[in-house]
């Protein structure tokens, strides 16, 4: 039996369908080791040496992969391809004892059965310089979260985080909205002169200049002075310029140019979105066949389309549209810059698998986005669309207008898609225009004119965010998502709408780090990095010394931060409660719960209190003695109560430390709880002082989380999680979705 690695578990079933028995496939859930949670991991004076540890909630995963690894015969690492699936490998590899020149590692950009084939035949080493390309982004992301986010914490508030990508990205924003609020309106006014030939067709003529020179109209009485001078004066066409005008297809989406386009036309979210095509990636039942993937890998900046895929797509456009649809050679994209190129542009596997025959197996977000990647990919492969394009420069007086005009002359690749242009302000849309020649006259009908004030820049939304990262060079695909996603759970933004707004802590965050780390802050210094791993991974350069350039000086900045008096806090605030323990009136302070009340002589004195709603003290009850002795020392042990829920603690604290959790005796009958939707790893009940939910084990990395409990179904109408409630009628099941109505009567199933 061959073991075969991966990561996502929605895949598995998909892959093990097209391996066969002889293989066994287990999937990770993404990580399985990781710098620490609660130390800084990184040794700055042994060459920035990382200490890896098994993480928490992987530590029964990595038992079971080296009992599986050891009764295999063959270990196949086939995780993401990509530099975090790289990583992924290696940690296994290494875990496992495996040589790091073992040809172990396959990855394919698709999960379809040529694919996996083709992979099993070509088995690599691990690619060290891609892994040493990730290690440097996890060590530059933790010296900054871990150096950088205590200087915020203390200055503003506590557990306030920074980030090297997501503190530039949250910059963005917030520039942005000081560019609206700093905005002043310009009046500027739109003149037409609405004209007519000798045919009686009617013609918009737009003042455009005078005597050859750009003319801005910005004042009513500069229209009126117009008016005065073209009244009574002749329209004559000075020149007519015809031409055949092309549309080029777009290229095939990359991660960027898909969200944009899942946003503007469909109104799906970033995290929408990436979950719809996870899923179309990972594969959808289909009848017969068990999972099928339906689209390549989802993570990619590069246009590049195999072959074979063209090929496929130039026989169907042949068969389905005609050879005028059909270019003399295939169309070629390229590439940014900076594109990692590492696999192809997302497309769908299979042309075959047209949107409407799968249509009834996927829900309302699948389908809407796998025919937008379809119909993106097959366009992409298709004739230009070309006009007939017609410009009329007309003359009076000393005065300049023009009119255009544009009719279709052949579809092209918009019979399958086009993508919604917006129209600039104050330019018109060309229209369909009658005959004209050079030397016809034209019949004045009026004047139109229109009152307008320039407009602000728009706000970002998740869309043009994103864009403006790739244009930028910050981050890469695989982070542009969880970076947005990070900016919203932290309340550094907020959605007023579809657009993105700073709120006034993410100002705050904003500019103390622009004030203390203006380098760290700079868009283009954090685009010059993404290029340095991009170095790292190209071979050639050592890690540590890209990570040992940013550090150069930086020790010397956060102790400068720290030292320096600034801060936006607002001082304590004293109170009459007087400290039992010391004396002292104590202070009202804010934590991860709220406001408490603590003594002001901290740390030689540590009474607190819990205040309520009202801002009133709250005594905790006394602790409930119970019948269990105490295994350490012999005490008879006390109940208590912890953020978890309730526990026995030793009475004999901090002497004897000895605590034994209490289990809820309907714990025990729960089901276990299904994957996370969005990343595959495992979901877990989290109890809080204020409420109990289920998120994801892979927080902060994965913020998905539920209110209710995941039943495991998925909604048959939207394909969201279903969770258990109740309500006045008894226990129901219903949708997560808040936009899906769906739920049923659990009373009424049994």
């Amino acid at each position: 039996m061959k073991l075969v690695v991966i990561e996502g578990i929605g895949k598995q079933e998909t892959i093990q369908k097209y391996l066969g028995s002889g293989y066994r496939v287990f999937a990770t859930g993404g990580h399985v080791r990781d710098l620490p949670k609660k130390r800084l991991a990184v040794d700055v004076k042994d060459d920035f040496k990382p200490t890896y540890v098994v993480m928490d909630d992987k530590k029964n995963t990595v038992d079971t992969l080296k009992k599986a690894a050891a009764s295999a015969e063959t270990v196949l690492l086939a995780t993401d391809p990509d530099r975090e699936g790289e990583a992924i490998s290696w940690h296994v590899a290494t875990l496992l004892d495996i040589p790091s020149d073992a040809p172990v590692r396959i990855e394919f950009n698709e999960i379809s059965k040529p694919a996996i084939s083709r992979a099993l035949s070509s088995p690599r080493p691990i690619d060290k310089n891609l892994v040493d390309a990730q290690q440097a982004r996890r060590v530059l992301d933790r010296l900054v979260g871990y150096k950088v986010s205590p200087v915020l914490c203390k200055k503003i508030q506590s557990n306030l985080s920074a980030g090297r990508v997501q503190s530039v990205t949250l910059r963005l924003v917030v520039d942005r909205e000081r560019e609206i609020e700093c905005f002043v309106a310009e009046e500027y006014w739109n003149f037409y002169s609405m004209l007519k030939t000798d045919g009686g067709d009617s013609i918009k003529a737009t003042l455009c200049g005078k005597l050859g020179k750009k003319l801005k109209l910005s004042s009513e009485a500069e229209v009126n002075a117009v008016k005065s001078e073209l009244d009574g004066k002749q329209y004559a066409v000075r020149n007519v310029k015809k031409s055949v005008t092309r549309s080029h297809p777009y290229a095939p989406f990359i991660t960027s140019t898909m969200q944009q386009d899942a946003l503007n036309k469909l109104g799906m979210s970033l995290k929408q979105t990436s979950s719809a095509a996870q899923t179309l990636y990972e594969g959808v039942e289909l009848p017969n066949e068990g999972k099928v993937a339906l689209i390549t890998y989802i993570r990619t900046d590069s246009t590049r389309v195999s072959a074979a895929a063209i090929t496929s797509a130039r026989e169907y456009i042949t068969e389905n549209f005609g050879n005028e649809y059909l270019p003399e050679k295939p169309n070629y994209y390229a590439s940014k810059k900076n594109a990692q190129d590492a696999h192809e542009a997302i497309r769908p596997i299979s042309l075959d698998r047209t949107p409407a025959s799968v249509k009834p197996y996927l829900n309302k977000y699948n389908y809407m986005l796998y025919e937008l990647i379809y119909k993106r990919f097959l366009a992409s492969q298709m004739s230009d669309a070309t006009y007939n394009s017609v410009s009329v420069d007309i003359g009076a007086g000393e005065y300049d207008f023009s009119v255009t005009g544009r009719t279709p002359l052949f579809d092209g690749f918009t019979k399958v898609y086009a993508a919604a242009e917006k129209q600039e302000e104050g330019k018109d849309v060309a229209v369909k225009l009658p005959e004209l020649e050079t030397g016809d006259r034209l019949g004045f009908v009026k004047y139109v004119c229109e009152q307008k004030f320039t407009k602000p820049p728009a706000r970002y939304t998740e869309a043009s965010l994103v864009r403006a990262m790739e244009e930028k060079g910050i981050g890469r695909p695989a982070t542009y998502t969880p970076t947005v996603s990070l900016l919203f759970s932290r309340k550094y933004v907020e959605k007023q709408g579809r657009a993105i707004a700073p709120t006034e802590l993410g100002k705050e965050v904003t500019d103390m780090l622009v004030k203390y780390f203006p380098e760290i802050m700079d868009v283009g210094f954090t685009a010059q990095m993404e290029d340095r791993l991009d170095g790292i991974e190209d071979g050639g350069k050592r890690w540590q010394d890209i990570v040992g350039g940013f550090y150069d000086g930086f020790e010397d900045k956060i102790n400068a931060a720290k030292s320096d008096g600034y801060t936006l806090k607002a001082p304590d605030e004293q109170t009459d409660y007087v400290c039992e323990k010391c004396g002292a009136k104590m202070i009202i302070k804010t934590g991860r719960y709220g406001k408490f009340l603590a003594c002001p002589n901290y740390p030689r004195c540590k009474n607190t209190k819990n205040l309520d709603a009202d801002g009133n003290v709250t005594e905790l009850p006394e602790a409930e003695q119970s019948d269990v002795v105490c295994d350490k020392c012999g005490a008879t042990m006390v109940v208590k109560t912890g953020k978890y829920g309730k526990f026995l603690a030793c009475p004999n604290f901090p002497k004897c430390k000895n605590i034994v959790n209490l289990e809820k005796p309907e714990d025990k009958d729960e089901k276990p709880l299904p994957p996370c939707p969005k990343c595959g790893k495992p979901l877990k009940k989290i109890v809080t002082r204020r409420s109990t939910f289920y998120g994801c084990s892979g927080y902060p990395d994965c913020d998905f989380a539920l209110s209710a409990r995941p039943t495991g179904e998925k909604c048959p109408e939207c394909g969201s999680l279903l969770v258990e409630k109740s309500g006045k009628n008894g226990k129901y099941t219903a949708c997560s979705n808040k936009d899906c109505k769906y739920k049923r009567n659990i009373e009424n199933e049994k």
